[in-house]
């Protein structure tokens, strides 16, 4: 049931009942749709709700609550409603019923003075006809919401609710039966109490069916965030990136499915959609779990399990106490022939020696910023990397050696940030890893599309992105949404090894000429400008110094 059953279609229901004379199958008939529209209910408030009101309806009640037994042993009050008081607590309403519990036991002993307590602790029915002259019930609280509001409680049905597993997990308490034909509060009926017993047994199947699917729910998504979690924890550098992702995509989604004019305008989604799309950003990198540590934290060209720009630190080293024992030795050998040096020919010497360390001690902080990894390398620094590479060295067994090993070489040159072509594909392989996981999944009906959309966030809308070259045209807009979400992260992300969080403007610059260049949806880009979701979720997660200006019409690709 997708809307709350209210009043008025309550008495609608009621009147149908009048106009064919009281007539039982038509109330059956009534019945057996209620119970069909339950078990259609996701919300609980909601079906909660309109338990309610559906047997308020059947029995023609003025009034009513319904309670839920708690595990400490009381009945909570979950709905209270009385019709001709207009007064609604909680379900949808959003106010909350302010009356204490009713506890089931007190001092150790059955409650059983409390008729919707008695109910729930034989698993009876009770009907009376007039609450100020039945004996054996303690109606003081009822007596004293009557004098407060002008109401007269007389007729009461109170109906456990029991489940498949006969358990009670509720009561049912229907107030003031009104006659159909009168309008008088009259006692509720044999066949009011059969018609509300079968609701009640059906309303808690439904409710119980309901809270286990919304506690299956709730440990799918717990074991989810768990992996997430050993995700993120799994690499310091992006620890929240499985969390922020999702949280960006919904933003963006809902901002979509608010637009009313444009190319999106029909796009449209339901809970269930909503929660499709929500599963799948929290899924969407699971296939990290096979991505080498090392290969995730490569904060630097030269990092592995540590850092090996140390060892060339070290070789450095190695060739100044080379280079100066050659110039000691030198002189030595001088001294010893007794062979005179002239003044200008020392000087030079002198000069060439100091020249050659200070060259050492340059070639060494240039690699250092070369295995920093930031800016593009340019041609010239990657000639110089190889011209260093040609140094000779002695190793520590006394063998000469190449300064640098082919793999240091490679990792030296990479022309852009940390990784090697051979590391950015056990990189991008967490997505086809992903993917796979994902399609070998016995996914229920409306979570069919979790793969697709979380397989798709390193496609591109030209064909040119990754694992399966998909273009804007065979992809939907929810995986296209989250490849906006992915990227849009990580620019701002400040947890990264290689960079530190962009600001908003930065950011849409970039995301921006992405849009130009056929990388990210510009229907979507468009919306996530227009409708400032950057601004949103960036009131979310970014750090103050990066919440800049933005000038939303110096962005590229953006036409406010």
């Amino acid at each position: 049931m997708s809307s709350t059953i209210d009043d008025t279609q309550a008495l609608h229901l009621s009147t149908q009942g009048r106009s064919a004379s009281d007539d039982l199958g038509e109330r059956l008939e009534q019945l057996n749709a209620i119970g069909a529209a339950l078990s259609a209910e996701r919300d609980i408030d909601r079906l909660l709700e309109n338990i309610l009101v559906a047997a308020k309806t059947i029995t023609r009640a003025d009034g009513g609550t319904l309670y839920r037994v708690t595990e400490d042993r009381t009945l909570r009050f979950e709905i209270f409603r009385t019709t001709s008081l207009k007064y609604y607590l909680g379900g949808t309403t959003g106010t909350p019923v302010p009356f204490y519990p009713i506890h089931l036991y007190k001092d150790g002993k059955p409650n059983n003075s409390m008729v919707a307590a008695h109910a729930a602790l034989t698993g009876k029915t009770v009907s009376i006809a007039d609450a100020y002259t039945a004996e054996g019930f303690d109606f003081t609280g009822t007596r004293a919401f009557d004098s407060k509001t002008g109401y007269r409680s007389k007729s009461f049905l109170t109906v456990p609710m029991k489940n498949h597993e006969n358990e009670i997990i509720g009561v049912l308490q229907l107030i003031n039966s009104k006659d159909p034909s009168s309008g008088e509060i009259i006692a509720f009926s044999s066949s009011d109490q059969r018609l509300a017993e079968s609701l009640a047994s059906q309303a808690a199947i439904a409710l119980t069916n309901r809270m286990l699917i919304n506690q299956l729910e709730q440990l799918f998504e717990s074991f989810i965030k768990l992996m997430n979690t050993a995700i993120d924890e799994k690499s310091p550098y992006t620890g929240g990136h499985c969390q922020r992702v999702p949280a960006l995509t919904m933003l963006l989604a809902e901002a979509v499915n608010e637009t009313t004019e444009g190319p999106l305008r029909d796009f449209h989604m339901t809970d269930k959609d909503r929660y499709e799309l929500k599963i799948a950003g929290l899924l969407h990198d699971c296939g990290k779990v096979t991505t080498p540590v090392h290969v995730v934290d490569k904060a630097t060209k030269l990092e592995t399990i540590y850092d090996r720009i140390h060892l060339l630190d070290t070789r450095f080293e190695v060739l100044k106490r080379d280079a100066e024992i050659e110039m000691l030795k030198r002189r030595i050998g001088r001294l010893e022939q007794g062979r005179k040096i002239e003044p200008m020919e020392a000087m030079e010497e002198e000069v060439r020696d100091l020249e050659r360390l200070r060259q050492f001690d340059e070639d060494r902080s240039f690699l250092r910023a070369c295995n920093i990894g930031g800016e593009r390398m340019r041609d010239a620094d990657i000639e110089r990397v190889k011209q260093i590479a040609q140094y000779r060295w002695c190793d520590v067994a006394g063998h000469e050696a190449s300064f640098l090993t082919e793999d240091e070489l490679r990792n030296l040159t990479i022309r852009a940030g940390t990784l090697t072509e051979q590391e950015r594909k056990v990189i991008n392989h967490h997505i086809v890893a992903t993917i796979r996981m994902l399609e070998a999944l016995p996914w229920p009906r409306h979570l069919a599309s979790v793969p697709e959309y979380a397989g798709g966030h390193h496609e591109r809308m030209d064909g040119k992105g990754y694992p399966k070259g998909l273009t804007r045209e065979q992809m939907s807009v929810q995986a296209r949404c989250m490849g906006i979400a992915d990227i849009f992260e990580a620019l701002t992300a400040k947890d990264r090894p290689y960079k530190k969080g962009k600001t908003l403007s930065e950011s849409l610059e970039i995301l921006g000429k992405f849009r130009q260049n056929g990388h990210v949806d510009p229907d979507l880009f468009d919306v996530f400008v227009r409708r400032k979701v950057y601004r949103r979720y960036a009131e979310m997660f970014l750090d103050k110094e990066q919440i800049d200006e933005v000038d939303e019409a110096k962005i590229p690709g953006y036409v406010p």
